[in-house]
């Protein structure tokens, strides 16, 4: 903040608070809520103040979020809870620009489990459409005592992979004692 004769100017005030910025820093996981719907959990890559997540074919599934201009963040602490929920300005990186030339290869050289290199990585992402988002703080914070005391856990969502299990298969006939 700048101060000329007792004026104060709140364009130099800073977007984000330090607990914003400290939860940014270490997040690995985030959950990401478009429009008011349902909060998926993403693997996500902290960049200067803000999070790059992939989404799309052979990636992770983030329903609304390639298209979305904003979305509700949630990071976890330390301890695995919740502490911090965010508006986010979302920003889809676009191939051939300085800025993806920049984050693209960074976001698939820390890509676990993928296939090939760093650059066939960010290759297969451009010819399959992938999504590479940004997620910037946009707006105040609600943490501390301003989260929700209840857990605000749903039931699983209905999904093509879910089986019926059926009971194990006794050989024999088991007596009790």
């Amino acid at each position: 903040m700048r101060e000329d004769a007792g004026v104060t100017d709140e364009s130099d005030s800073p977007v984000t608070t330090p607990l914003v910025d400290e939860a940014v820093k270490k997040a690995a996981v985030c959950w990401v809520s478009v429009g008011g719907g349902p909060a998926y959990g993403l693997w996500c890559l902290p960049l200067d103040g803000a999070l790059l997540v992939v989404s799309g074919p052979g990636e992770q599934s983030a329903p609304g979020l390639a298209e979305a201009a904003a979305a509700e963040v949630t990071l976890r602490g330390d301890h695995g809870g919740r502490i911090v929920s965010w508006p986010a300005r979302v920003a889809r990186l676009r191939p051939g620009t300085e800025e993806w030339e920049t984050a693209a290869p960074l976001v698939a050289a820390k890509r676990l489990n993928a296939s090939g290199t760093a650059a066939d990585l960010v290759a297969r992402w451009v010819a399959e459409g992938c999504a590479v988002n940004r997620l910037d703080p946009a707006g105040g914070p609600v943490a501390g005592t301003d989260l929700p005391a209840e857990s605000l856990a749903e039931p699983p969502r209905e999904a093509p992979v879910v089986r019926v299990t059926r009971k194990p298969f006794r050989l024999h006939k088991v007596r009790r004692r």
